[in-house]
């Protein structure tokens, strides 16, 4: 109560926050004033010398606080400028269309653009010009020369901004690119390099991945830092979006897929499955009428889109009863029952978890002579034998667990291209999750419609669908790079956003983004009337008061916007209003430009346009003419969303700029929200109890907080969700950080050699201590080590690392081995071996990396079982992914020391290092050289290779040698030709007897 009284006296906290703004407002005015008598050349020069003044300061900090002290002058040139435009009708043309400037910043608008500035989120009503408002912070921070990014949702959108604001920005003289799909390394660099940059957020994510994990030279990067961004939409990228991490994948090294040869055994599996749930759905269709309805239950389980059952399910009263039968069978008490139902199938179906499982009917059609073909072995129980059988060697058992390894990889695999499979025959259709487009499968996003090309399903799901269309089964995927969406707009050192509904998702922006929410007043009051929402006890109830709706609006020419949460919902409208011959627009968000169009023209007379949530973000309705003496435009959600923002949305698509407007959303307790989160079985009861009848709606203030609860329920649901997901990707987030900033390190390096020596320093020593430093030394596996590692040739007797200590050893090895390099690098090319140098680090950091990814994928994925021995997996993530991470890092450097001496600049160069080496080692052991003829054919060290094999005389080259393949100097002889001597007798019989 008494901080209600406060708020009542004092404000809100938002409004004394913008109340402390009005005086940075009014300043932007008068010097808005005064530039009015420059010339745009003096208004242009203002930006020049800005920029060169902000230039010479070298700290971001220093330079954050001179754009601090200039910012109302600043935006004060910007809204000038924008003032200039307008009053002289500038034309030009943004997407191929013609538009002249008619905009000039408000007063609402100065604040949202300081507020940006800021690093904040400004939350801005639809209609209140965001797109005009980035343009002052936008310029304000360009001045510092580092660049500027604003973020968008699609494509369209970010060209079309870069190509409507750049007016601005160019009658200002800065420079603005944008980034799009299909540009090249080339094109992308030219467009980073301007002063703002306009892109979607994907493309920005994907680059960063190219720039640190696959570039491999300064000149393949494209981006130059990461100083400030805005994100547009906000709470679409940064929550709704943030789910899905980017991944950068390639195909897999190896593929062992059989799904083209398990297709047609599925395809005649599927078929004998569609034939007895089609005979057994009709059975439960007679049944239902004596009030048995588990055998529909049986038909969900093994086929839960047979088309009987969901006409079945348009009932209400049969979808509730089969629902609970379905839930029964789950029970202690009736597991026997449930086993027994599913062994009249061939296979069962689980819908929600997404998993396919053969019974013992299907194991046996698919492979009679051996059912058990699908049961995965007991490797512990099998180890267990072969270990105790004292009849085996120790190399006859490491022998037999291999077999049995082996066959139980192959059992898994069959298992899982089967399991996949059945999931595409069963859950999967075409047109509807994917369509093949150019002999590929394209993923369809079921929320929006649009089509994702590019975007594959992952395990093995990609391939089983291309199998089933039977189009070409690309090979099998592996991540190469994958970021966050969270964790990449992270890495900016101011990030600001802009939205019209963050107020709701305000804790979430702070913990994780730390980004405040600031509430932006609207230009014009708000002259929107929210309806409250109309409850239907069914789907059909409710739809049939929406079309009804629907004809009413049309009748009197007002134009209406119908938000639905699916493509399937809108669909289903469409075909009701075709019935009722009602011309309508179905927008499912599968072309942005078109999009766009469509929902500009939603507010003429008597338009229907169907849309789903997400389709034609970022674009003004406005109202043709009579539409405001109509009532304006009409808004009607079919749904409530999970997420109350989204409805929010829908209805500011509707009363921008003070026009008049209406917003009604219709819900029914068969709804998924209402079903889930909102007791919808108990508000039925209650309904049929008091007696309504069919079509009748109930509605009241209070029924509307209902709803609103059941939203924020799910929400704090899913930003749980969120954040967990986000506390393990900040353990793989630390470990990309160290590795990317390493090769960037080695990318950037003027001497590649020095990092080359910093591994050989570090990796040696610890090499010498795990073979050395213990307690009983093995000095044969280290010299072993040694000389499959280096070119050195030491014996255990030469070397005499016995009577040295570790340390020392670890001296004498690294000195070696660094002189037997500076030796190899002598007959390399001078030009490229900076760059082999670098080539050897990245190629151990790219492969290993690659590696870790994937065993970071299978860490998280089993990690979350330990959870059943009372461990709390993220720790326990946490704490195995520490321990890989240190094993990641000593391998890399490991692999680095493997490939110094496999490595050369080009052929060329290889082969005439090659000429220059003996063909035998000059070594204490080496083998003895063959007599007769072939004895007069070897070459003796010559030059400067000599001293690489004899030494210098003072002992640095001793017993150095270089392991290489032994080449020929005249042609291969076979036995039976005719012996090289001349001796006319064959060589088996004669020099080849002794060779």
């Amino acid at each position: 109560m008494v901080s209600w009284i406060l708020k009542k006296i004092l404000g809100s906290k938002n409004q004394r926050e913008l109340r402390r703004l009005s005086p940075i407002v009014r300043r932007i005015n008068e010097f808005d004033e005064q530039f009015k008598s420059l010339s745009d050349d003096d208004l242009r020069a203002k930006t020049a010398a800005w920029k060169e003044e902000v230039s010479k300061i070298p700290e971001l900090q220093e330079q954050w606080k001179k754009l601090d002290e200039i910012l109302p002058e600043a935006f004060a040139v910007v809204k000038n400028a924008a003032r200039r435009l307008k009053e002289r009708q500038h034309s030009f043309t943004v997407c191929d269309q013609p538009m002249a400037w008619d905009m000039v910043h408000f007063d609402v608008q100065l604040l949202g653009g300081f507020v940006l500035h800021r690093g904040r989120i400004a939350e801005m009503a639809t209609g209140e010009g965001k797109t005009l408002v980035a343009t002052l912070p936008l310029y304000l921070n360009a001045l510092t020369g580092r660049g500027a990014h604003l973020v968008t949702v699609n494509d369209y959108l970010a060209r079309r901004d870069a190509e409507w604001m750049g007016q601005l920005y160019d009658f200002l003289g800065l420079t603005v690119g944008c980034i799009q799909h299909d540009q090249e390394p080339d094109v992308r660099r030219e467009q980073y390099a301007m002063d703002i940059t306009y892109g979607t957020n994907s493309e920005f994510g994907f680059d960063y991945l190219r720039d640190n994990g696959m570039a491999t030279t300064r000149e393949q990067q494209v981006q130059r830092g990461y100083h400030f961004a805005i994100v547009d939409e906000v709470d679409s990228i940064l929550i709704d979006e943030a789910r899905t991490p980017l991944i950068i994948s390639g195909p897999a090294t190896i593929s062992t897929h059989q799904y083209d040869k398990w297709k047609p055994l599925i395809e005649q599996l599927v078929r004998k499955q569609n034939m007895l749930c089609n005979r057994v759905a009709s059975e439960a269709i007679e049944k239902f009428e004596q009030s048995d309805v588990e055998t529909g239950g049986k038909v969900k389980l093994g086929q839960p889109r047979n088309k009987q059952l969901l006409r079945m399910m348009e009932d209400p009263d049969k979808r509730r009863a089969i629902d609970k039968a379905e839930l029964s069978f789950y029970g202690d008490t009736r597991k026997e029952e449930l086993f027994a139902l599913k062994e009249e199938l061939f296979f069962t179906i689980d819908e929600k978890s997404n998993e396919a499982d053969l019974s013992e009917q299907g194991r046996s059609f698919l492979n009679p002579d051996d059912p058990n073909a699908f049961v995965l072995p007991d490797l512990i129980n099998e180890f267990t034998e072969i270990d105790l059988d004292p009849a085996l060697p120790q190399e006859e058992k490491d022998k037999n667990k291999a077999d049995r390894q082996q066959h139980c990889d192959a059992q898994a695999e069959r298992i899982h291209n089967i399991s996949q499979l059945l999931k595409a025959y069963c859950l999967f259709e075409k047109d509807v999750q994917y369509v093949i487009e150019d002999n590929k499968v394209v993923i369809v996003d079921e929320f929006t419609g649009r089509k994702m090309p590019g975007r594959r399903w992952s395990d093995g799901l990609h391939q089983a669908v291309e199998a089933k269309e039977g189009v070409q089964i690309d090979r099998e995927t592996q991540t190469l790079a994958t970021i966050t969406i969270q964790n990449y707009f992270r890495l900016y050192q101011r990030l600001a956003g802009m939205t019209g509904t963050a107020e709701t998702e305000a804790a979430e922006f702070h913990d994780i983004y730390k980004l405040d929410v600031n509430m932006i007043p609207t230009n014009r009051p708000v002259r929107r009337t929210d309806h409250n929402d109309r409850i239907y006890k069914t789907r059909r109830e409710k739809y049939n008061a929406v079309i009804k709706e629907l004809k009413e609006a049309h009748a009197k020419s007002q134009p209406v916007l119908v938000g639905t949460v699916s493509v399937e919902a809108s669909e289903l409208l469409s075909r009701m209003l075709k019935r009722e011959k009602i011309p309508h627009n179905v927008l499912n968000a599968k072309f942005h430009m078109q999009e766009a169009e469509i929902v500009a023209r939603a507010g003429q007379p008597g338009t229907v346009t169907i849309s789903t949530n997400m389709a034609g973000r970022g674009t003004d309705i406005k109202l043709g003419p009579g539409v405001i003496e109509a009532g304006g435009l009409m808004v009607v959600g079919t749904e409530r969303h999970e997420a109350r923002r989204i409805d929010r949305q829908l209805r500011g698509r509707c009363a921008r700029q003070g026009d008049p407007g209406a917003s009604r959303f219709y819900v029914s307790f068969e709804d998924d929200l209402m079903r889930n989160f909102g007791a919808a079985d108990r508000m039925t009861r209650i309904m049929e109890r008091f007696g309504l009848e069919e079509g009748q709606e109930l509605e009241h203030r209070w029924l509307n907080k209902s709803v609103e609860t059941a939203q924020k329920r799910v929400e704090q649901r899913n930003y749980l969700v969120r954040k967990r997901t986000l506390d393990f990707d900040d353990v793989m987030n630390m470990q990309r950080e160290v590795v990317y900033t390493y090769r960037n390190e080695v990318i950037d390096s003027e001497e590649p050699r020095k990092l080359i020596y910093e591994v050989i320093d570090e990796a040696v020593p610890a090499k010498v201590k795990e073979y050395l430093d213990v307690d009983e030394p093995n000095y044969t596996g280290f010299v072993h080590w040694v000389n499959t590692t280096f070119p050195l040739g030491l014996t255990k007797e030469k070397a005499q690392f016995e009577t040295r200590s570790v340390d020392e050893n670890a001296q004498f090895l690294v000195e070696k081995i660094k002189d037997a390099y500076e030796r190899k690098s002598a007959y390399e090319e001078p030009t490229a071996v900076k760059s082999l140098e670098r080539y050897i680090i990245l190629n151990a950091i790219d492969r290993l990396w690659q590696e870790h990814l994937y065993a970071m994928d299978a860490l998280r994925e089993g990690v979350y079982l330990r959870g059943y021995a009372q461990k709390d997996p993220l720790i326990e993530y946490k704490t195995e992914a520490y321990d890989m991470f240190v094993e990641l890092m000593a391998n890399i450097k490991n692999e680095v020391l493997n490939n110094l001496f496999r490595s050369t600049s080009n052929l060329q160069a290889f082969e005439n290092f090659l000429a220059t080496l003996p063909q035998f080692l000059l070594r204490e052991h080496a083998p003895s050289a063959p007599t007769a003829g072939a004895e007069s054919r070897i070459r003796q060290p010559v030059g400067a290779m000599a001293g690489v094999v004899a030494g210098d005389g003072d002992g640095a080259g001793e017993g150095v040698s270089i392991d290489l393949p032994i080449r020929r100097s005249l042609p291969k002889v076979g036995r039976n030709e005719p012996c090289p001597c001349g001796s006319g007798k064959k060589y088996k019989n004669c020099c080849g007897r002794v060779a």
